[in-house]
């Protein structure tokens, strides 16, 4: 993972005697093969000391406050500290460690994003370098709008043919482009690693793919794109895995109808409180899906015939709606909104627009392009469709701002489309996908 701050410029041009840039590589046997990891460059003073940094004292901590410690590290800093001994180079492989991790490390509300045509609408990603390579390996690029940081990572272990199509608990699923059953993969963009999921049973052409993982539970929902001829598809159905620490599966037996004159061109399902969500267009509302129930069902959205590039993000729990309001009569400015879905399931309230001179800067560069929205934790990031071009709104403190541009992807044809992202160093419900390899028992 090689890291990118927008300051660092700034840093070598004050202070370059005590500048420096090291790369650490850590890998080892197994699935874990292709975590690189390379500190921005930073600044630091090593004439002064500090009795508080005394190694005496240091050196004596507890083994098991150390790896509290370290546990509460961003995976930048740790994949850092695993070079400082071999001990701290075992962590990633010690139970114990992961499961005090598991229990105390804090979540980082991260984005990744990769590589997307723009001419095409099949969703098909290529890799950084806009061809099939001869190790058809794939580039992600993370943002971390805390530290306004960009990180490049690597997806060697990604066979072709694959394109991400959602995330969940710090895990990408991946699903194949060949048209009739899906197979999907969940990997672990830091780790390396990959799992398989069962195919599903019904031939799809680019179906859209809502995932949610829990500590216990591994809910898929593949939904639309049906191929009830060679020569045509039709948004028709949906299909469900589940599978649960308590033993309890579901791999893609439960079928669901679609609602009639449903259009599912984002591609998009959002997860909140249990259900599923994308947007339905012409007119634009709201396609839920009840996991519980198995049932879908439509929700209007607000101002559906004044929308632009509407956009469904998860913040926190609730689902939101972004996008441009734009009517020549409106007595308000065109503008960009966000409204909340109230707990009643159908009731939307507007909860922040977009400063009119703001807008009127992000229209110009938009210039009616469109753009794509992600939400995660307190932020929601605004992507320029054609362009490197993005804001990221920060809920919490009510701040709207550029972000820098990704310096590893640039902007050669390709646009960004990205996903929610929470880096983790282990997922143990994957485990339970292990059984599926062996025969069911018999009752």
């Amino acid at each position: 993972m090689e890291g990118f701050h927008p300051s660092m410029n700034m840093s070598m041009s004050m202070n370059p005697s005590f500048s420096y840039t090291f790369p650490i590589t850590a890998t080892a046997s197994g699935a874990i093969t292709n975590i690189t990891t390379t500190t921005t460059t930073a600044t630091y003073n090593t004439t002064s000391t500090t009795p508080w940094m005394n190694s005496r004292i240091w050196s004596k901590l507890p083994q098991r406050l150390l790896d509290r410690i370290i546990a509460f590290l961003p995976p930048p800093a740790f994949f850092r500290a695993r070079a400082v001994c071999k001990r701290f180079y075992s962590l990633l492989f010690s139970n114990s460690f992961l499961e005090l991790y598991l229990q105390v490390s804090p979540r980082f509300h991260w984005f990744i994003f990769f590589k997307h045509k723009t001419r095409s609408k099949t969703h098909i990603y290529k890799n950084s370098n806009n061809t099939i390579t001869d190790d058809n390996s794939f580039e992600g690029y993370i943002f971390d709008p805390n530290e306004v940081t960009w990180y490049r990572i690597s997806f060697a272990l990604i066979p072709s043919g694959f394109s991400p199509s959602s995330s969940s608990a710090g895990l990408l699923c991946w699903v194949s482009d060949e048209s009739g059953p899906k197979t999907m993969l969940l990997s672990n963009p830091i780790l390396g690693s990959i799992t398989q999921l069962p195919p599903t049973l019904r031939p799809r052409l680019f179906p859209s793919i809502g995932l949610t993982i829990t500590p216990s539970s591994i809910d898929v929902t593949a939904a639309g794109d049906d191929m009830i001829s060679p020569y045509a598809v039709k948004n028709l159905s949906s299909e469900s895995f589940h599978i649960d620490a308590s033993g309890f599966y579901s791999i893609w037996g439960t079928t669901s109808s679609l609602p009639r004159l449903c259009s599912l061109e984002s591609g998009r399902m959002v997860y909140s409180q249990g259900k599923f969500y994308c947007m339905n267009c012409s007119p634009f509302s709201v396609l839920a899906y009840d996991i519980a129930t198995n049932t879908w069902f439509k929700i209007q959205a607000p101002m559906r015939r004044f929308l632009r590039s509407p956009n469904l993000v998860e913040c926190k729990g609730k689902l939101l709606l972004v996008a441009a309001v734009e009517k020549s009569k409106l007595n308000v400015p065109k503008s960009l909104r966000v409204w909340s879905l109230q707990g009643c399931g159908s009731v939307w309230v507007e909860t922040e627009r977009m400063p009119q001179q703001l807008y009127v800067q992000f229209a110009e560069m938009e210039n009616g392009n469109g753009f794509e929205c992600v939400g995660n934790g307190e932020f929601i990031v605004i992507m320029i469709k054609g362009s490197d071009k993005g804001l990221v709104y920060d809920i919490g403190r009510k701040r709207w701002q550029w972000m820098p541009p990704c310096p590893y992807a640039g902007y050669d044809g390709f646009e960004l489309h990205g996903f929610a992202y929470d880096p983790r160093l282990a997922t143990p419900v994957t485990a339970l996908l292990d059984q599926l390899a062996m025969p069911l028992p018999q009752f």
